[in-house]
Parts: structure tokens; C-alpha cells; sequence
């Protein structure tokens, strides 16, 4: 039976006083107190064992011994791997195995909310239908994770990631997101893991221009050059590039976990170390918790430092661009692609009217008679065929 509805001590109290009194009578007094005599005779003797009145709390109904709970050595290592990678129950479940130690998600889990370890932003949405390509080097998603502000200016860090195995094979940072240092990270990532068969990028710097019909820019003739199809997505759809951009999400974490850099040799070891994680040591759901380094190897077309010309049809018009992008045709400078200053071109007249060509792209129509040049492939026919296929090949 409960005890009265007032202050349980003071009640245990009042009832043991009168309890021990000579003169008293259990039966009635547990009536009064409305309890059992059992609750009653049990107060009693609690008071008993050590004449302290104080003895009357609720004593905890934990048991002395938990054969079943986790370990304290294991609880500790789940918090140490916690707080080394910031990761969930389900990658350090894979950790834990690589050393041996079998313990369930779900145990896992337990162990991070006891602790106070689990974060709101941590518990994610389904993830979509996810599709890579066949095999490696297939395809190569780039781009850049934002800007991030730091005491000595800004970093912009570049990532470059395999379609088909995740693997990062550049994380780059960098202090600007000019043609320079990009196209140094880039050949020094073709130099060691080979030239992909196609990039996928955003419609971004320095990749993308709007200045002519196919985007070029000095980056993309680049590119172009070593035989690599350049892929862009869909205005306004990021999740053309979901791998690269679940990557930045894990960075992202990562610079949070571990704070900010606060100085460029900072920036560039996260960078490195990341980079080595990502690839190494975490486990990857898409790929049913391998690593990417485990479906990875690098491509069997090597770069070239100096591709070799391009071949135009025999009998055609090649002429080589100005410095600022011109041709010059009949004692008058017409412009043509800044992109593509100092390059040769395929012209052929046709009706007033001269068609410029780079490679197998039609890039510029010149007017003869009103001395216009217009983009043979407008910005946004560019954009909207774009957005149709996803993705388009440029080369």
C-alpha cells in the first residue's frame, strides 16, 4: 500500500517514532499511516540496523552486479574513437571489428547517448537512389567546399573525387580559386593517379564562363587538351554532384569536430589528414562499409605535359588566335574566345558569314558584312540542355 500524499521522508520519519515506542500498536498505526504492516515492520527495521533516522531514504534498486552491461574498457574506447573521427554507431561498429572487438550498433548507440555524445544534426534522411559509374577513373566529380574565413585570410578547399569507388584523389587547400593554383592541384593529381575519362563540375570558376557558349575558360581548354570529356551539372541541382558533395558534408563535420584551422599549415594538414581518413580508415555505407582505397586504382592513361596538336580535316583554314582571343580576318580583329588565346582555329566562309571552329565545336559565327560575332551555342540553350541531360560532354 502507498504511503499518504505528503513528504515521503517526513512521513517514514513521524511513522518510525511512533513505531518504536513501547506502547505502540502496529496494525493500527500502519491503518493510520495507510500503509501494510510489512511496509511498516520493514521501516522499523531499517532504522534498526543503524539508529539513524537519516537510513530511511530510498535506497537505489540497481543491482550490485550487471553481468550483461558493457564493459567499462569497451565504453571508454567507443569514446575515445568518438572523439578521434566524430563519427556515428554504425562506422565505429567497423573500427571496433578491425580490432577485434564484436559489439552491436545498437549497443554502440546506447553507449553514445548515455555519454551525451549524439548530436541533433547527426540523425539523417534516407539518402536517395544513388548510381556511380562502372569502374574507376570513369568519371571525376570536382568542386569547391564553400570558403572558409581564418585569422590570415580565406581557404577554398578543392576536392576531387572518383565516381565509382568514392576515393578523394585530391583535397586541396587553397588560398584563391584562380586558374593557378587549380591547375597546379590538378596536374599534380594526373601525375600521380592518371587523366580520367570525363570531370563533372558545376557551372563555377574557373571552370565555367559565361562569356561564350560552352563555358570555356583557359582551365577547361586544359582539360580538353588531354583528351578528358568535360561533364557540367544541372543549374540549380547540386545533387548532380552527390558524392562530391556528401564528401564536403563529411568535411565539414570534420571542421567542426576538430575546430577551425587557425593558420594556413593548420588548413593544410586537415586537408591531408582527411583526405588519408576518408580514403583509409572510414567506413563508407554505399559501399557497404569498405573504404574507397578498397575499389580504387589509378587510371592507365597517363598525363601529358605537352599533348599533341590537334588534327583538322586536310585543306582546312587554320589560323592562330591573338593574345586577347581575336582572329584576324581581312585587315579586322574579330573576337572570338578569350579562353582560347594563342590557339589554333578551323575557319570556313559560308555565305558573308565565317564559322569559327576549335577542334569539333563550332564556337563563333562572324558576320562579315555587319562585323557581328555571336556564340554559335547561346549561355542559355547551353544551360537549358544542360539541365535536360544532367550532364553534358563538351569534348
Amino acid at each position: 500500500m502507498p504511503w499518504k500524499v505528503q513528504d515521503v521522508m517526513e512521513e517514514r520519519i513521524r511513522f518510525v517514532a511512533r513505531a518504536i515506542a513501547p506502547e505502540r500498536n502496529m496494525s493500527q498505526l500502519c491503518r493510520e499511516f495507510g500503509i501494510s504492516r510489512s511496509t511498516g515492520y520493514h521501516w522499523v527495521s531499517r532504522y534498526q540496523k543503524v539508529k539513524s533516522f537519516r537510513n530511511l531514504t530510498e535506497r537505489s534498486r540497481r543491482p550490485h552486479r550487471s553481468p550483461r552491461r558493457t564493459p567499462a574498457a569497451l565504453e571508454e574506447r567507443v569514446r575515445e574513437l568518438r572523439n578521434q573521427y566524430g563519427w556515428g554507431a554504425r562506422k565505429l561498429e567497423v573500427l571496433l571489428s578491425r580490432e577485434g572487438i564484436r559489439v552491436q550498433e545498437r549497443t554502440i548507440n546506447r553507449i553514445l547517448k548515455r555519454q551525451g555524445l549524439v548530436r541533433k544534426e547527426e540523425v539523417q534522411r534516407p539518402a536517395l537512389k544513388r548510381f556511380e559509374r562502372e569502374r574507376p577513373n570513369e568519371l571525376w566529380q570536382m568542386d569547391f567546399k564553400g570558403e572558409y574565413l581564418y585569422p590570415g585570410g580565406w581557404c577554398y578547399p578543392l576536392s576531387i573525387l572518383d565516381d565509382h569507388s568514392r576515393y578523394a584523389v585530391g583535397l586541396y587547400a587553397l588560398k584563391s580559386p584562380a586558374f593557378e593554383p587549380v591547375q597546379s592541384s590538378l596536374v599534380g593529381t594526373f601525375e600521380h593517379f592518371g587523366v580520367p575519362e570525363a570531370m563533372l563540375m558545376d557551372h563555377g570558376v574557373p571552370w565555367w564562363s559565361t562569356t561564350n557558349g560552352y563555358g570555356l575558360t583557359r582551365l577547361s581548354i586544359e582539360l580538353i587538351k588531354q583528351g578528358i570529356r568535360l561533364c557540367f551539372s544541372a543549374i540549380g541541382h547540386p545533387q548532380t554532384q552527390g558524392k562530391v558533395e556528401q564528401f564536403h558534408r563529411s568535411l565539414s563535420r570534420a571542421v567542426r569536430h576538430h575546430g577551425r584551422p587557425q593558420d594556413w599549415a593548420q588548413w593544410q594538414a586537415l586537408c591531408k589528414e582527411f583526405r588519408q581518413e576518408y580514403n583509409y580508415i572510414r567506413p563508407h555505407e554505399a559501399l557497404e562499409m569498405a573504404v574507397p582505397a578498397s575499389r580504387y586504382q589509378p587510371s592507365r592513361k597517363q598525363y601529358h605535359p605537352r599533348p599533341r596538336p590537334w588534327e583538322y580535316p586536310e585543306g582546312s583554314v587554320v589560323k592562330k588566335l591573338n593574345p586577347q582571343g581575336c582572329l584576324y580576318y581581312r585587315k579586322r580583329n574579330y573576337f572570338v574566345c578569350e579562353a582560347l588565346a594563342g590557339e589554333p582555329v578551323c575557319i570556313q566562309a559560308v555565305n558573308e558569314k565565317l564559322l569559327v571552329q576549335y577542334r569539333h565545336m563550332y564556337i563563333r559565327e562572324v558576320d562579315l558584312v555587319t562585323h557581328a560575332t555571336r556564340p554559335l551555342l547561346s549561355s542559355r540553350r547551353q544551360r537549358k540542355k544542360t539541365d535536360l541531360m544532367g550532364m553534358r560532354e563538351t569534348a
